[in-house]
């Protein structure tokens, strides 16, 4: 057999699934495309996570874009990061191309213009429905970790969910998380010192501190009510065709902290309300984080630790994750262990730098004697890429060179007035889009306040009410001690006296 038949013959083994896959595009070698040997990726692994890495403009998007149309066609729904707001054109079939066309028929599929059912959401101001989440619902030490917080910072966190437990106080939003901390070093100070142990002003200062903080990047939008219920992130349309729930972040690219927030919670509450999935068949919901690198740079440690745990665990709940990102390096090496579909599109090699990471980056993949993986990467074209996954037995697949399939949907985002009829008839955006503020920690601890110091005005005029009864009373027995009987004091006037004087002096004589 020739090297052309043995490469064909592999590729054809080792993308063959007894399942469902997906098809993401068929095998090249030595820069020509193999019709019909296609590269597949079977349903059953896609929750063993994955990364779509590569250059500016080399057809990442496209690619997110690809399996996510794929695998609502499947009937997963699909959850996407909207960083650079090109993702809405899936909600709109593609207007064709003879490129296209060209690219399909080198590769042996056919090319069906589609648009697919999608749903827009936003954590800010933008148009969407409104994602949110209470601050009870992060509980003590994830808000400690996102907060950054010491060990008595989290003590102190925890000290302040436990009264709010105790005393049924509703921590929705951070204005009731606020009032609390510095509830408990004002007029709250002696009934949390009876009841937890004196709390240090300096830790509430510089907690408080951390809160403000992140009011700063938006998170104030963020947490409140009307929580969202990750549930609705399953949703299947009348057609059997899985949603695709598109979370436009354009405008919080510089607020990383606040991306970091949303996605811990995000999975957290996955990971908590989802029930185990075990070995199925297919992955529950599929997870795209474009730009991930804004998670992983400006996280702390302790939140790292969180996100490697949860990337390590919230497979078993039938959930998958993939990273989309410049370089695979932006990537924790824990997170990156745990990934079970690479798609890597070509790197650029400027500087020394750059050679040196694409060393590293070629060493990621499985060895083959058709490629030498480095010069690969830096001489695939736009929409070409290597691609590794997991077969239905959880071994990688052939390391294939591949040309890549076009989006069925539109490769743009939709016009304003699109926009607008797609959330207009959003079931969601009902649900989601009215803002409740009902009486919470603040409005309950201003009420204590206010009675308190009502109580204690009451108390100190009845006091001076007293004093001044007292004072009274005082004044009226001096003034009675001091008054003399009326006969007294006629007996005792100088003319009755000199009278009697008289008297006595005549009876002597």
């Amino acid at each position: 057999m020739s090297r052309t038949d043995d490469f064909l013959k592999e590729i054809t083994e080792g993308n063959t699934n007894k399942g469902e896959f997906i098809t993401l595009g068929a095998a090249m070698l030595d820069g020509e495309t193999m019709t019909n040997a296609f590269v597949n990726v079977p349903l059953k692994t896609m929750n063993r996570h994955g990364l779509i890495a590569g250059a500016t403009g080399t057809g990442k998007t496209k690619t997110l874009q690809v399996l996510a149309e794929n695998l609502s066609e499947k009937g997963i729904p699909v959850l996407l990061m909207d960083i650079k707001g090109d993702l809405s054109g899936l909600a709109q079939p593609s207007p064709g191309h003879p490129k296209i066309d060209e690219r399909h028929e080198k590769i042996g599929l056919p090319f069906d213009a589609k648009a697919f059912p999608v749903e827009v959401m936003t954590l800010s101001e933008q148009d969407g429905v409104r994602l949110r989440a209470t601050v009870s619902e992060f509980g003590p030490v994830l808000l400690s970790r996102i907060l950054d917080l010491s060990d008595a910072q989290s003590g102190v966190v925890a000290v302040i969910f436990k009264y709010c437990d105790d005393n049924k106080l509703p921590l929705l939003d951070l204005k009731d998380f606020k009032k609390i901390l510095q509830y408990t070093t004002q007029e709250g100070k002696a009934e949390f010192t009876e009841a937890y142990g004196r709390i240090s002003t300096a830790s509430t200062g510089a907690i408080l501190r951390k809160v403000v903080e992140l009011e700063q990047q938006g998170a104030d939008l963020f947490f409140g009510e009307t929580s969202f219920e990750v549930d609705d992130l399953l949703r299947i349309d009348e057609n059997g065709r899985g949603y695709i729930n598109i979370i436009r972040l354009t405008d919080i690219q510089d607020r990383p902290k606040l991306f970091s927030t949303f996605m811990l919670s995000l999975l957290a509450e996955i990971y908590s309300t989802f029930p185990e999935q075990g070995d199925s068949g297919r992955p529950e919901l599929i997870m795209f984080i474009d730009e991930a690198h804004l998670i992983f740079n400006e996280a702390s440690k302790a939140l790292l630790n969180q996100i490697e745990s949860i990337v390590k665990l919230i497979r078993s709940k039938g959930v998958g994750l993939y990273f989309v990102t410049q370089n695979p390096t932006d990537v924790p090496e824990a997170v990156l262990g745990q990934l079970g579909l690479k798609v890597q599109h070509a790197l650029r090699a400027f500087t020394a730098k750059d050679r040196k990471a694409i060393k590293l980056t070629a060493q990621n993949y499985p060895d083959t004697e058709y490629y030498d993986t480095a010069d690969v990467l830096t001489s695939l074209g736009i929409g070409e890429a290597l691609v590794s996954a997991l077969n239905e037995k959880g071994k990688p697949t052939p390391l294939a060179a591949t040309m890549m399939r076009a989006p069925m949907s539109r490769m743009d985002v939709l016009t304003d007035s699109e926009l607008g009829g797609l959330l207009a008839k959003s079931k969601l955006a009902r649900k989601y889009n009215e803002e409740v503020d009902r009486e919470s920690a603040y409005e309950m601890l201003n009420k204590k306040i206010e009675v308190a110091e009502a109580e204690e005005a009451k108390e100190k005029a009845r006091q001076e009410k007293e004093a001044l009864k007292k004072a009274e009373t005082k004044q009226r027995t001096r003034r009675a001690s001091t008054r003399q009987n009326p006969i007294i004091k006629v007996l005792t006037s100088p003319t009755v006296i000199r009278s009697v004087l008289g008297i006595l002096t005549k009876m002597m004589k």
